[in-house]
């Protein structure tokens, strides 16, 4: 698989964003930080769904099972809202968690803003892919990705999934030493 482009799913939760009252901000912001991450090819499938939980799971299924994403990175939908369900359709669609991606997002959240409290992020595993939920502000999904990316391609390589290359002056990834 070496020549091969990493496919990643970048999908936004917005109702107001996938009815077109507003720009998504957050598609685009995780796009700019993995193409600044990573130097191994790669291929990003957008999409921009409303905050609906089945249309949700329904989302990220075909991203992993039909389109072949080893990652699949959510924004939208994970504040204490009654429409924010992002967490609850990753954790239908997981077959299990990690809860240490939402322990260390929060803990970087935490040292810019004290309602970072309120934020749900998990992450979470299906077959050979890595699902990780973001917030929807742009500047907390550079601190978020910031926290946890260095651990993504080595839980890519651990799962099956696709191998993905960071640059080290921008993002050291870590890979144990063989």
């Amino acid at each position: 698989m070496p020549n091969t482009k990493a496919r990643i799913g970048i999908l936004t939760i917005s109702d107001r964003a996938s009815a077109g009252v507003y720009e998504d901000r957050g598609g685009p912001a995780i796009a700019d930080t993995l193409g600044a991450y990573l130097t191994s090819p790669w291929e990003a499938l957008r999409r921009t769904i409303p905050d609906e939980q089945e249309q949700i799971e329904r989302a990220i299924c075909e991203l992993v099972d039909r389109d072949g994403c080893s990652l699949v990175v959510t924004t939208g939908g994970t504040g204490p809202s009654p429409r924010d369900v992002t967490p609850e359709a990753t954790t239908a669609v997981c077959s299990r968690l990690l809860p240490g991606f939402g322990e260390l997002m929060r803990t970087a959240s935490l040292r810019e803003v004290p309602t970072a409290i309120l934020s749900r992020q998990i992450a979470g595993l299906r077959g050979t892919s890595l699902i990780i939920n973001l917030p929807g502000k742009p500047s907390a999904i550079r601190t978020c990705l910031d926290a946890v990316f260095p651990a993504v391609p080595y839980c890519l390589d651990l799962i099956g999934g696709a191998r993905l290359e960071t640059d080290p002056n921008v993002l050291k990834a870590f890979r144990p030493r063989t």
